[in-house]
């Protein structure tokens, strides 16, 4: 009875304390961040990074809706985190194997999460590598 299959992607993508979740699904162009308009999205260094993958993928976004919501880390973080969930939403839902292959030769952290962390703090310093200064007099 009922053969229309409704297509939704769900991806996230990673960046320090930064978890970025994007649901793409058949829509008009629209992509939303926590609900909010990227074209509105602040500041204006980190709406540049996260309108890398749509500048890149153009022919196919007029199709397209996308809606992430992300949460941690700082604001530059939380880009990174939302270009990755956008761009791996978009290889997935148009299975398109050319737009994989430009998203890799633009940037290879479009498609693969960053796997760096902050390294533990040792004891005797005030960090992971800095230790307290000794003094022999």
């Amino acid at each position: 009875m009922f053969n229309m299959v409704k297509k939704v992607v769900n991806t996230s993508g990673k960046r320090k304390t930064a978890i970025a979740r994007a649901s793409v699904k058949k829509g008009t162009g629209l992509v939303r961040i926590n609900k909010k308009p990227v074209e509105l999205y602040e500041p204006e260094i980190a709406r540049w990074k996260i309108l890398e993958p749509l500048k890149i993928a153009d022919s196919h976004m007029d199709k397209i809706d996308v809606d992430v919501s992300v949460n941690g880390g700082g604001f530059m973080s939380q880009a990174s985190a939302v270009r990755t969930a956008i761009a791996k939403g978009l290889v997935e839902f148009t299975g398109d194997p050319s737009l994989k292959i430009a998203f890799l030769d633009h940037d290879r952290s479009l498609l693969v999460s960053d796997s760096r962390r902050k390294e533990p703090k040792k004891p005797l310093g005030r960090g992971a590598r800095r230790k307290r200064q000794k003094s022999y007099r």
